[in-house]
């Protein structure tokens, strides 16, 4: 259904976010893909220009890839990105280096964010379900009976109300939507500031980063696609905003790093403060918090953008089922309670690494320089520290899951990403697994045909969810026709991957959620006794509307834009 005309008495959306960055725009994107009338306002009147995240993981890019605007991202990233921490004499004290493609894509990239944006923002184009206005500033909103009531001051400074099912906050760390609803916003706020400053025409132009552990004036050095070049630098206590504003000061700071800074050419600077916080919950009542406004973390481990685009997918395909009358509202209980958690440990992971690069005292950088050599000798060590292995990956406890009754044998997969390897299709093609399996819910079973293990009652649960039936079978089987359910999609297991991730644990049935996370997983002869577990878990709403499974767009429009400041 299309969304309706701002100049109605008081148009009604299914979802309001406030704010047009990477969190609001995917959440966007993903709501309009599962056809959720949606309004996104933006106060700016365009999408944000100045320095920001540089980091993306693969998780971020799989997200991309379900909304299918991953390869007009990729066009902005460098993958692979190797990050370095050297001391003041140019030492290596350790390498992030991390070779995992286990989610089908880089676990570390280099992005240029304002042009991924705006991919983003053109993402939402695809969807008559979905309208981007900027120059609209929220002022308040009221939740009542049945939804929310949200004022806004268009650009020429006309009110306007809008009414929506639910209110995303994605406004930032200032967001007026947690202050609002009265959130705690407990942590942090680091007493140093850094001067961030991109340059054009790289005048380095290695491809990796650099994080510069030197006592004298710790930075950061990372190439970024399309000759830009980001530097970071701590400034002094006495350093104040008009030193970072100042040419011949930026040309001295520059001086150590590259061979004539009078000549570089300078995009953009801004001083930051870092900042460690986390929101007290991510909902309350109809209205969530998404990013920033959820949480704010240093930038030392590039997971502030990442944290922001795992709470939009978190929370996008929630939303979808509520509105569509598939789960009952109680689902969106599991947002606060999947996602709060990773953020903490995110940003107590991104402390952590700030005090690495960030001593200015000699004689603590020198204990640090020691205890890094010491681990260099230890190769298991080493390559703990190469491949990310500290990294804390999400992992449901309790939401919108079903854990075993029992500890079962072999690794936990529950709550936790599934893998994406490359599989083949019986037309010929290779592709991921997402790729085949669509962006909605998954059952898929290892070298049975899910319709065949699950009774009557289990398989019409998840047809009248929308759900995709797929078995994976060793390539050498992937022809095989004989004993076939109809409905169910073959592929075939190209590098093993999937048969050495089912080789791992037990269950050899698993029910993937939008997100990928499993939702749960068993043995064959007990997937329908946990689909009805699952049914309470996901607060599915018993004789609820047939859900038609989402469809990405064919192609980006070439006309038709209906983002507007008007």
């Amino acid at each position: 259904m299309p969304h309706p005309a701002l100049t109605d008495a008081q148009p009604s959306f299914d979802v309001v976010i406030v704010g047009a960055g990477p969190t609001g725009l995917t959440l966007a994107n993903q709501l309009g893909l599962f056809g959720v009338r949606t309004l996104l306002v933006e106060a700016e009147e365009k999408l944000i220009d100045y320095p920001r995240g540089v980091g993306m993981d693969d998780e971020s890019l799989r997200a991309f890839q379900q909304i299918g605007l991953v390869e007009e991202i990729r066009r902005h990233t460098t993958p692979h990105q190797i990050m370095r921490f050297v001391n003041g004499r140019g030492t290596l004290l350790a390498e992030l280096d991390p070779r995992t493609d286990e989610f089908g894509w880089p676990r570390r990239n280099g992005f240029v964010q304002p042009l991924v944006d705006a991919e983003l923002f053109a993402g939402t184009r695809r969807f008559e379900t979905v309208e981007v206005r900027f120059g609209h500033r929220m002022e308040r909103f009221t939740e009542v009976r049945d939804g929310v009531d949200i004022d806004l001051i268009g650009p020429d400074g006309v009110p306007l109300t809008v009414r929506a099912g639910y209110l995303v906050g994605a406004d930032g760390g200032r967001s007026l939507t947690r202050k609002a609803l009265g959130l705690p916003f407990e942590g942090t706020t680091e007493p140093t500031r850094w001067l961030v400053v991109d340059l054009r025409n790289d005048p380095l132009g290695s491809p990796n980063a650099y994080m510069g552990c030197d006592p004298a004036r710790p930075y950061v050095s990372i190439g970024l696609p399309h000759g830009i070049r980001r530097f970071e630098f701590l400034l002094f206590p006495h350093e104040d905003q008009a030193f970072a504003d100042d040419d011949a000061n930026l040309h001295a700071v520059l001086a150590p790093l590259i061979p004539a800074p009078s000549t570089a050419d300078v995009i953009r600077r801004r001083v930051y403060t870092h900042n460690s916080r986390v929101a007290g919950t991510f909902r309350k009542g109809r209205v969530m918090v998404a990013g920033d406004a959820a949480h704010l973390m240093p930038v030392w481990q590039g997971q502030g953008f990442n944290s922001g685009i795992r709470d939009a997918v978190n929370l996008g395909w929630k939303l979808a089922c509520v509105v569509r009358g598939a789960a009952s509202e109680r689902l969106l209980d599991s947002y606060d309670s999947e996602r709060r958690r990773h953020a903490a440990a995110m940003v107590d992971l991104s402390d952590k690494a700030g005090k690495v690069i960030s001593p200015t005292n000699r004689l603590v950088a020198g204990v640090r320089d020691a205890v890094f050599r010491g681990l260099n000798v230890v190769p298991a060590a080493k390559d703990y520290v190469a491949q990310m292995r500290f990294k804390p990956m999400p992992s449901y406890e309790r939401g919108a899951v079903v854990h075993p009754g029992r500890p079962l044998k072999g690794a936990p997969c529950v709550g936790r990403l599934f893998i994406q390897p490359r599989v083949a299709t019986r037309d010929g093609a290779e592709a991921l697994l997402d790729d085949v399996t669509g962006p909605w819910f998954t059952v898929l079973a290892w070298n049975n045909d899910p319709l065949a293990v699950l009774d009557d009652e289990a398989a019409g649960i998840w047809r009248r969810l929308g759900a995709r039936f797929v078995e994976a079978r060793p390539m050498c089987q992937l022809h095989w026709t004989g004993g076939e359910h109809s409905g169910a999609t073959v592929v075939g297991d190209l590098d093993g991957r999937l048969k050495s991730w089912f080789d791992q644990r037990p269950e050899s049935v698993v029910f993937l959620r939008p997100d990928r996370f499993v939702a749960g997983a068993a043995l064959a002869q007990n997937a329908s006794s946990l689909t009805r577990r699952l049914t309470d878990a996901l607060h599915l709403i018993p004789g609820g509307p047939d859900v038609t499974r989402p469809v990405l767009p064919v192609a980006l429009p070439v006309d038709g834009v209906r983002a507007t400041t008007g």
